[in-house]
């Protein structure tokens, strides 16, 4: 059925990421989900979400560079936080609080890979501290899977060396980050990482979205040193 409806949302234009992410919250009987994709390390943009405050939560990872799904990706291992409220180790320092703050009591990010290296992690999270049971976990890494052969079909549609539509669609709004860690690499004379590294603490430091500060840098309004 899954299969089906994800054709059907591409033949109407409707995104088959945000389905994705339902049906992971229907299948694990968690609070939500979304989707995260990556390449060389960085987040390239948000697939999917099934609710504002899974939003929450990618936007909180692309801005600081940590969280779950990035661990997920780094390790290609399962990540596991079941209390993100009073953790044992605090391993996000700066996104925990203000996932606690968006309702999120644990979280877990699943990498996604097929026969490729991973493209990116599945984020799932509930509302209140708990544990995932063996077969969640199970249904998990299965869906992670079909989540990363989705991506891969709706690429292998796409014209040689362009991205598919919608993977390109949900990248769009990154898009003026990377632009201005090139300009601030420029600028500085320094690697597009640390560029990127540099944009983020800004933002981190003045409470901002890194989406605003990166127009800031691209308009010439903010130069960073």
């Amino acid at each position: 059925m899954l299969i089906s409806d994800l054709e059907s949302d591409r033949r109407a234009g409707r995104s088959s990421g945000n389905r994705l992410c339902e049906t992971c919250v229907e299948v694990l009987d968690v609070s939500g989900a979304g989707i995260m994709l990556m390449t060389d390390g960085e987040h390239r943009g948000t697939f999917g979400v099934s609710n504002a405050t899974i939003s929450v939560v990618e936007e909180l990872q692309f801005t600081l560079g940590e969280g779950p799904c990035i661990d997920a990706f780094n390790t290609k291992q399962p990540v596991f936080e079941p209390n993100l409220v009073e953790p044992n180790v605090n391993r996000w320092p700066a996104f925990s609080g203000p996932a606690v703050a968006a309702g999120v009591g644990a979280v877990f990010g699943f990498p996604l890979i097929s026969a490729t290296p991973p493209l990116g992690a599945l984020d799932i999270y509930l509302h209140q501290p708990g544990v995932l049971d063996a077969d969640q976990v199970t249904d998990a890494i299965a869906l992670a899977a079909v989540i990363a052969t989705s991506v891969l079909a709706l690429q292998a549609d796409a014209l040689p060396g362009m991205l598919a539509p919608e993977i390109d669609s949900s990248l769009d709004h990154r898009a003026v980050v990377h632009q201005a860690s090139g300009m601030v690499s420029a600028q500085l004379d320094i690697g597009v990482g640390s560029a990127l590294a540099r944009i983020r603490a800004h933002a981190y430091t003045e409470s901002r979205a890194i989406n605003d500060v990166a127009r800031e840098i691209l308009n010439r309004q903010l130069l960073l040193h």
